[in-house]
């Protein structure tokens, strides 16, 4: 039987077509490879935990703030269930902090630079050094911190608008923060604690010693670091100093020091 020739034509094409391997990993831009949904339906506090003889107690603090260190994590976890259930996305835009609720909003703010980004927490670290939390690689990446091992940040709780909670959840990011002016960033320095109006003492012989968080031109201001930290205040000629203390001796101040920095709080001092 002969067939028409348009026929062979056709099924010739058909055939070659069959032949040529479909293209892999071939995505939409909004929906990048390895990336699964996730929702924000349960929100996870947890109970306290210990993690190398350091005990945590997740909290829902509408009102969180603190100041430290930022690190970032990236490809060596990728595909990794987080502490929420999730699966790790170093493209997306999240973190791990040690106490907030699975998922939550937080404003990170490079305190060099100013730049702010929103990043959804899921997940629980870092638990080593003084770092106060993990930013997954998409996120150090918007902020403008990959060239370094750590950074200086001000992280802020936030309640952003379901726009934004759904870019984050598919693992996008979204448009900055406003950005502090230079008289702005100033004041976020200084309220996060990392200004300080005196020089560290030398920590050796005996007490009293005290551990100074913060100074404040504002009293304001170092009240309400001093109420959430249950800190003392001292005013000396217009300039307020949240302390901690007094400590009988360099030792009990060096130790103190110390969990402070790790709660936080890295630009704190011994003095007198």
């Amino acid at each position: 039987m002969r067939f028409p020739a348009e026929l062979l034509i056709a099924s010739f094409l058909l055939a070659s077509c069959a032949a040529v391997p479909a293209p892999r990993n071939v995505r939409a831009p909004s929906q990048p490879a390895q990336r699964m949904p996730v929702f924000d339906a349960t929100t996870k506090i947890g109970a306290a935990y210990s993690i190398g003889g350091r005990r945590y107690s997740p909290r829902d603090d509408r009102d969180f703030e603190q100041a430290g260190l930022a690190s970032w994590y990236g490809e060596e976890l990728r595909g990794r269930s987080t502490a929420s259930g999730e699966r790790f996305d170093p493209d997306g835009i999240s973190a791990a902090h040690r106490t907030l609720p699975m998922p939550s909003y937080v404003e990170v703010t490079d305190l060099d630079s100013g730049r702010t980004i929103l990043v959804r927490v899921n997940d629980r670290g870092p638990f080593h050094g003084n770092r106060i939390i993990d930013l997954s690689l998409g996120a150090a990446r918007q902020l403008g911190i990959t060239g370094r091992g750590s950074h200086r940040v001000a992280v802020r709780r936030v309640e952003p608008n379901e726009r934004d909670k759904q870019a984050l959840r598919r693992g996008d990011s979204v448009a900055l923060r406003d950005v502090p002016g230079r008289r702005d960033l100033a004041a976020l320095r200084e309220s996060t604690g990392f200004v300080a109006s005196v020089r560290p003492m030398v920590s050796t012989g005996d007490g009293p010693f005290y551990l100074q968080i913060a100074s404040f031109s504002s009293g304001s201001r170092a009240r309400k670091l001093a109420d959430r930290l249950d800190a003392d205040i001292d005013e000396v000629a217009g300039i307020y100093r949240v302390r901690l203390g007094p400590y009988r001796n360099a030792r009990e101040a060096s130790t103190a020091l110390e969990r402070l920095a790790a709660s936080g709080y890295p630009g704190a001092l011994i003095t007198r």
